[in-house]
This record gives C-alpha cells, sequence and structure tokens, in this order.
C-alpha cells in the first residue's frame, strides 16, 4: 500500500472529523463519496468499492461518537433511555441492512446513497433559508415504536454509511424533545449505529471474492485507522470553530457540497449499473 494512499486517507479523516465537528452532521455523508473514488483509484474490485466505502465509513463512527457522546453527556444532554430504545433497534436494523446491503449490486447501492443524500441536502437548503416557526410538536411514543423507528433508522444508516443524526434529530425534535437533548441523543447514538453495522458488514463480506488485503468483511482496515484517528483529532477542532464563527451560512455551503457528492455517486451508480 502506498504512502500516498495512506496519507490522503488521513486528510480524508481530518476534513470529515472537522465538518463534523464544525456543522454537527454530514462525516459518513463525506466519507463515502471520497471513498468510494479513491478505493476505485486504487483498483479495488469495482462490484465492491461502494459496499466497503459504506462499510468502512459507519465503522469509523464507532471512535468518533464516543469523543461526541463524552462531551454532550458532561453536560447532561443525553437522554440515555432514549437511546436504549432506539439504539436497540438500531443495531438490529443497522445489522440486516448490511445483509440486504451485501446482495445489492453497487451501482444500486451507490444510487440510493445519490438519491438520500440529495433529498437531505435539499431540505438543508431550505431550512437554512426558512424563518417558518416550529410546527405543532408530538408526545414520545412507546417502547415498541421507538424500537422500529431505531431498526428503520438503523436499516437507512447501513445503506449509506452514516451514523444516522439527518433522521434522529428531526424524529426527536419533532416527538417533543428540546433541539440541545436530541443533538446529544442522536450522538450517542451513533455507536449502536456503527456496533450493528460493523458487526453486520464484516458478516456479510466474510466469504466474499476479490477483496484487496487488510480488509475484513467489507470493511477496509487501514482507510479506517487512518480515518478514525485523524477525524477523532480534528472534531474537536471543528466544534471550538463553531463557536466563533456563523455556521448557518456555512450549512448552505455544506449543503451544496453534498449535492455534488450525491452528483458523484449517482454518476458512479449509473456507470456500475450500466
Amino acid at each position: 500500500m502506498a504512502w500516498s494512499f495512506l496519507l490522503a486517507l488521513m486528510l480524508l479523516g481530518c476534513f470529515s472529523g472537522f465538518m463534523a465537528g464544525l456543522l454537527g452532521v454530514g462525516g459518513g455523508m463525506i466519507l463515502v463519496p471520497f471513498l468510494t473514488f479513491m478505493f476505485t483509484q486504487a483498483g479495488f474490485e469495482p462490484a465492491h468499492v461502494v459496499h466497503m466505502a459504506i462499510a468502512t465509513s459507519l465503522t469509523t463512527i464507532l471512535f468518533t461518537s464516543l469523543s461526541s457522546m463524552r462531551a454532550h453527556h458532561r453536560r447532561g444532554a443525553v437522554r440515555w433511555r432514549l437511546v436504549v430504545l432506539l439504539g436497540v433497534g438500531a443495531v438490529v436494523g443497522t445489522f440486516v441492512g448490511a445483509q440486504f446491503a451485501g446482495h445489492l449490486r453497487s451501482g444500486w447501492l451507490a444510487a440510493f446513497f445519490a438519491i438520500f443524500v440529495g433529498i437531505s441536502a435539499i431540505r438543508m437548503l431550505i431550512a437554512s433559508a426558512s424563518r417558518q416557526p416550529d410546527a405543532p410538536r408530538e408526545a414520545l411514543p412507546g417502547t415498541a415504536v421507538l424500537f422500529a423507528t431505531g431498526s428503520g433508522i438503523g436499516f437507512i444508516s447501513s445503506l449509506v454509511g452514516a451514523g444516522g443524526g439527518v433522521l434522529t434529530v428531526p424524529f426527536l425534535h419533532w416527538r417533543g424533545v428540546n433541539m440541545r437533548n436530541a443533538v446529544a441523543t442522536s450522538a450517542a447514538m451513533g455507536f449502536p449505529i456503527a456496533a450493528g453495522g460493523l458487526s453486520g458488514y464484516v458478516f456479510a463480506g466474510l466469504h466474499v471474492p476479490g477483496l484487496p488485503p487488510y480488509a475484513i468483511g467489507f470493511v477496509y482496515l487501514p482507510a479506517l485507522i487512518a480515518c478514525a484517528v485523524t477525524s477523532v483529532l480534528m472534531a474537536p477542532v471543528g466544534a471550538a470553530v463553531a463557536h466563533r464563527i456563523h455556521v448557518q451560512s456555512l450549512k448552505r455551503v455544506f449543503a451544496l457540497l453534498l449535492l455534488g457528492l450525491a452528483s458523484y455517486m449517482g454518476w458512479k451508480g449509473l456507470h456500475l449499473i450500466g
């Protein structure tokens, strides 16, 4: 493995960690398209590059979520009962989702990522421009519904390689949890989502032929280590910068970046399907 490839992975981890710390969302959404591109350039089997990018991105959240969770817990902002009820469902959902993804062609997986991230980016742009008051909030549902919701969030997260914040935060806020607690609880949810994704993608890729050296299932260890270490180091830097600048306008720029990355994954998906 070339040192230039490892250095590029470390720089990618720095960028994704900084942006996640700065804006609170988007680390996985950044990692997946760039890892897909880098794995393709490295000559990995085209049928597996998207699976490996998603699996590796999802697994990095195991490490990045810990520091974020710890910081929010110190401030007493994490609703741990919700983390348990949603998180148990999320572990199941991500594991099942990884098995489903393992049977999908890379092109269809890339296309789903493009559609989901594209819609999320458009919603982010609309939200950043809107000044309408919040809609009336509903009460939190019961245990069974929370488990099912966590499973759904985990399933979708396993297909896009992200920690689920773009789904968890709006759901909790809609269900009456204030934004501070919703963000903190969502950050803690990243760990069970990543744990289910790690076990699921390792299992799904155990006997898949054509995977490169240093891959455990669909998880590519050099990228995991390089991106996880550097993103953990840079996330606090992004969080510190967030307190000194106007983040709302940056979210619009970030949404446009996501649209560009979604477009690339859409093109990649069409290329792989074709």
